[in-house]
């Protein structure tokens, strides 16, 4: 079967240009699965309007329970597909190509669907919430490094962060058969490495003077994790 899916993802001024999590993660995956796929880039206020106009399901709603739209979002051409949330287009992949590389154990969607909800808490130090939906609504472009909080608040955000990236650092530890793991599953990669890789790239790309000290965290498990997949980065 020939493939050809367009990736929705959103631009921004960066020279990698591809930097929200969410559609890092729909990248890496489609990387590593060979795909054959080319981006159309959507500028965040057109998110809605091209979703609709795709076919795209909502992810979600919004506080007054309107639909919310999002990105990452694909469009199969070879099948007519047309599916949004990463984590649902990680399962549809695996489904609908079986025979490039998994991303997920058979019948693991429900496992990795608890893996999200299990780590989404750990990053909150990251996002300062009310400032971070506020200025993403208004455009994708504004200054980021403003999203890491100031002062004692930052530094306490950020030994928070350090914190919890210890927990999943155990998790990566329990991960190997004969030791430490490479990945979360040991030697083997999988969904979840590419899921909290998309994040911690996030970080470099966009804090780099915060990357420079997290990438000593943990006999710096997070640096080898980007290394490891950086040939699964690539922006077409």
């Amino acid at each position: 079967m020939s493939t050809q899916i367009v990736l929705y993802d959103i631009p921004s001024a960066h020279p990698h240009n591809a930097w929200t999590p969410n559609t890092l993660k729909t990248r890496y995956a489609l990387n590593y699965k060979g795909l054959q796929y080319t981006t159309e880039w959507v500028e965040y206020p057109d998110i809605e309007s091209v979703s609709k106009d795709i076919g795209a399901a909502p992810t979600g709603n919004k506080p007054d329970g309107r639909p919310h739209y999002t990105l990452p979002a694909i469009r199969d051409l070879s099948t007519g597909a047309v599916i949004s949330d990463s984590t649902k287009i990680a399962a549809y992949l695996d489904r609908t190509y079986p025979d490039t590389p998994r991303l997920m154990p058979a019948r693991g969607f429900g496992l990795f669907c608890a893996f999200g909800d299990a780590v989404y808490p750990l990053l909150d130090p990251l996002f300062p919430g009310a400032y971070f939906r506020r200025t993403r609504e208004e455009s994708y472009g504004m200054p980021l490094e403003a999203l890491a909080p100031t002062g004692e608040a930052g530094a306490a955000a950020w030994q928070k962060l350090r914190d919890n990236f210890g927990k999943m650092d155990e998790w990566f530890r329990a991960g190997g058969e004969d030791g430490p793991g490479v990945y979360m599953m040991g030697d083997a990669v999988c969904y979840a490495d590419m899921w909290l890789a998309a994040y911690v790239l996030w970080v470099k790309l966009l804090l780099p003077e915060k990357w420079e000290n997290m990438k000593t965290w943990h006999g710096g498990r997070w640096a080898t994790l980007l290394e490891n997949l950086e040939k699964y980065e690539t922006v077409v």
